[in-house]
């Protein structure tokens, strides 16, 4: 398709979702800048679906891991996006390639792009948050499960060593997440994940016991009901060490 038409189309595509999105009702709590915004991640999305561009400038410009240097990736969604790896993990040579809204099929794609061609001694995977909620579109469980397990075997092959995170808890304290992220489906993700953890040779990094209650998310933890904040990130901190560690065959 000429590049010309396309980015006709694209613009034509917000305008109409902008018109359409202005003319809801009035008890529509969100403003005009929130619905541009909500635009503009429609255009990127048609853009770039995978988000490949994202961490382009940044890929290009990391050089070669050293000799005596142990490089993680952290790979995922905004729950990793938002977590600072120079603040939790200072002078250690972990990276954050989390992109907001992603789902594990996009980050598959991304896989060779933001983790293997990095060469990580470890990648930490964090996926499964947006499937449940079908962001964008219908998943089940057993496609989300079969995009983690290519990009476990992706890893493998590639003598990276893998950390499974869980998917972290959510709470109705604020808005009822519960109707997007079912508590059961959480649950029945990370009982998964824990399992093919164990049957892949990888480590399972369980957030959600340390920042659950119940099956809930601690409010303290969160200022959403699903996004968290830097006192959730100080606990998860050490337990990713832990996995890492684990990972690499370190007490």
């Amino acid at each position: 398709m000429n590049s010309r038409l396309l980015k006709f189309i694209l613009g034509g595509v917000a305008v109409v979702s902008l018109t359409a999105a202005a003319q809801k009702a009035p008890s529509c709590a969100e403003s005009l800048a929130a619905l541009e915004q909500r635009v503009e991640l429609q255009r990127q999305l048609l853009w770039d679906w995978a988000g490949l561009i994202h961490y382009g400038s940044a890929n290009t410009e990391l050089p070669k891991p050293k000799p005596e240097e142990t490089r993680v990736i952290f790979l995922g969604d905004e729950i990793t996006e938002n977590w600072p790896a120079e603040k939790f993990f200072p002078g250690k040579p972990y990276f954050n390639r989390g992109i907001a809204g992603q789902t594990s099929a996009q980050m598959l794609v991304r896989f060779r792009q933001d983790v293997i061609k990095l060469k990580p001694a470890v990648v930490v995977i964090a996926a499964g948050t947006n499937d449940i909620a079908s962001v964008h579109g219908p998943i089940t469980q057993q496609m989300s499960a079969e995009n983690i397990t290519s990009m476990v075997e992706l890893a493998k092959a590639n003598n990276i060593k893998v950390v499974l995170a869980s998917v972290t808890p959510i709470c109705d304290c604020y808005t009822k997440r519960s109707l997007l992220r079912p508590f059961g489906k959480i649950i029945g993700v990370n009982n998964w994940l824990e399992e093919y953890a164990a049957a892949s040779g990888s480590v399972y990094l369980n957030y959600y016991a340390a920042l659950g209650q119940g099956r809930n998310l601690k409010k303290e933890f969160t200022t959403d009901g699903v996004l968290l904040n830097d006192a959730a990130y100080a606990v998860m901190a050490p337990l990713a060490e832990t996995a890492i560690n684990q990972a690499l065959g370190k007490k």
